[in-house]
């Protein structure tokens, strides 16, 4: 089961904060912002014995109990050589082995785009947010459910390119189903190239198009660069629990190969894929990380890899995931830890929630969810806008309400303003000795009231009369037009005409190669 079913190199350098959100005032919201660089620190639940404890469990569930290597004859000859025993397809990890591993992973990595302007860095005090990815359902409030076509998937990549607080094209944001199997990745990944020019993800259902996704790369940033640099980041689910499958680790070992980075991400079901308690969920994350992060390394020395978990609890009435609960909170705090002292950026969170519609449960489960992936230290952060019914749905309503709240985090991760203008001494002397009684009409006030508070694109703080008089519209029926009105004033980012013809020449040669039925 998979979410879809439920290097170093030059930074960059983003405007500030304030100036950032100026800018984006004064363009109607949609000036990019830069990825987040925290200024606020991360919020730690475990203490040291706690950790040493997981530590020590996860490293003896490696070693004595072992995880399978499914269907992949190489990885099983790969652990072989490396000193784990194997048995069949299972492999037991002595301690320490994968730990030592994984010491050639970088704790922070570029990953490039092909506008220099949108590189990000994931790891450190970074925070990069990426859309939904994998849902095989759209909604909208017109159109309501259905099955997403190649021009919904088109749609949301342009919205997430408009959208001034998504970093990161993100990946599948939903499948197109009009396409055939074989083909689809071929514009999927096209689409991300073409209508955005923010850093994307590659396609992971079979290693062959793992490879046509970093040959697409390659045609835009050529050759050697793609090997000297991480331009595709891929979601790599653990297949819990402790098992990898050959899907994956096919797909794992091209990525890593070829110097791109891998998300190594268990897909957890507490309950059902792993213990219900907190301490045992932690434990098999853990191991499952260390073991696919170590394969990576195996596979290419230096190779980014990110720490990865989507942890939800279930329902043990229905068996129906749940989101916005306290226990998936407390693992992804406790992942978060573990993932800085193993040295390797973090991935969790986003604004994940069961409901069917962009109502008031989507709202406070997504809430629950997104702030522990700020205060957690999440370093890349898939599933930030458009998740809808337990993943099976990318939401256009959704998409720009959720969008709305990355802004407002974005803002939160700045931090308190310490500056002369932040500590605000002359505004206090001018009311403490003028005439004034309030702050409204100081100097102060009139020069900085345009950035001062956050401002949401979604919410109405008008009065109940002025409200009344614009339709009395909910929070979805405005989203419904803001949506709109962002497709409606797209632009695509210049792609050089060479490049592109180059790629659809490309795919056209592929697709003709390739079967339409399934496979």
């Amino acid at each position: 089961m998979s979410e879809a079913e439920a290097g170093t190199g030059r930074r960059r350098r983003g405007s500030g904060g304030r100036e950032a959100r100026r800018g984006a005032r004064q363009a109607g919201g949609r000036v990019q912002l830069p990825f987040i660089r925290r200024k606020i620190a991360t919020f730690d639940i475990l203490n040291e014995e706690a950790l040493q404890i997981i530590e020590a469990n996860a490293e003896t569930a490696l070693a004595d109990f072992g995880i399978e290597f499914r269907e992949d004859e190489e990885a099983l000859a790969m652990w072989k050589e490396a000193g784990a025993d194997v048995e069949g397809e299972r492999v037991r990890i002595p301690r320490g082995l994968c730990r030592q591993l994984i010491k050639t992973a970088p704790a922070q990595f570029t990953q490039y785009a092909r506008n220099r302007e949108r590189n990000v860095e994931i790891g450190g005090n970074n925070t990069v947010f990426a859309p939904v990815y994998g849902p095989p359902f759209v909604r909208d409030l017109e159109g309501g459910r259905r099955y997403g076509t190649m021009d919904d998937f088109r749609n949301f990549v342009k919205l997430a390119y408009m959208a001034p607080a998504i970093h990161h094209s993100g990946g599948t944001v939903c499948e197109p189903v009009d396409v055939p199997v074989a083909k689809r990745h071929l514009d999927m990944v096209y689409s991300h190239i073409r209508y955005s020019d923010k850093p994307f993800m590659g396609s992971v259902t079979h290693p062959l198009r793992a490879e046509d996704s970093v040959t697409m790369a390659k045609l835009v940033f050529g050759d050697q660069f793609v090997d000297d640099n991480c331009v595709i980041v891929s979601l790599i689910n653990a297949n819990s629990p402790m098992v990898f499958d050959a899907t994956m680790l096919g797909a794992l070992k091209v990525y890593a190969r070829a110097g791109q980075g891998t998300v190594i991400s268990p897909f957890i079901l507490a309950g059902a894929m792993s213990p219900v308690t907190v301490a045992g969920t932690l434990t098999q994350i853990l191991a499952e990380v260390l073991a696919g992060a170590a394969f990576a390394q195996l596979c290419r020395p230096g190779a980014p890899v990110i720490f990865g978990t989507f942890a939800s609890s279930i329902s043990m009435q229905s068996g129906a995931p749940t989101f916005g609960t306290p226990e998936p909170a407390l693992v992804l705090y406790g992942a978060g830890q573990l993932s800085r002292r193993l040295g390797l950026p973090f991935r969790s969170g986003g604004s994940l929630c069961g409901s069917k519609a962009a109502d008031a449960q989507a709202a406070y489960e997504s809430a629950q969810t997104l702030i522990p992936t700020l205060m957690g230290g999440v370093n890349f952060a898939l599933h930030s806008a458009g998740w809808l019914e337990g993943g099976l749905v990318s939401s256009y309503e959704k998409f720009v309400m959720d969008c709305d709240q990355l802004a407002m985090m974005q803002r939160f991760a700045d931090g308190v303003d310490m500056s002369p203008t932040g500590q605000a001494m002359d505004a206090i002397e001018e009311v403490a000795t003028g005439p004034a009684t309030h702050y409204l009409g100081t100097a102060h006030t009139q020069g900085n009231f345009e950035t001062a508070f956050y401002r949401s694109t979604i919410a109405d703080n008008n009065s109940f009369e002025q409200w009344e008089a614009e339709g009395s519209k909910t929070a979805d029926q405005r989203a419904n037009a803001l949506w709109k009105k962002w497709l409606a004033e797209y632009e695509a980012p210049p792609l050089d005409p060479a490049v592109d013809e180059a790629l659809l020449s490309f795919i056209k040669e592929k697709k003709a190669m390739l079967p339409d039925g399934e496979t």
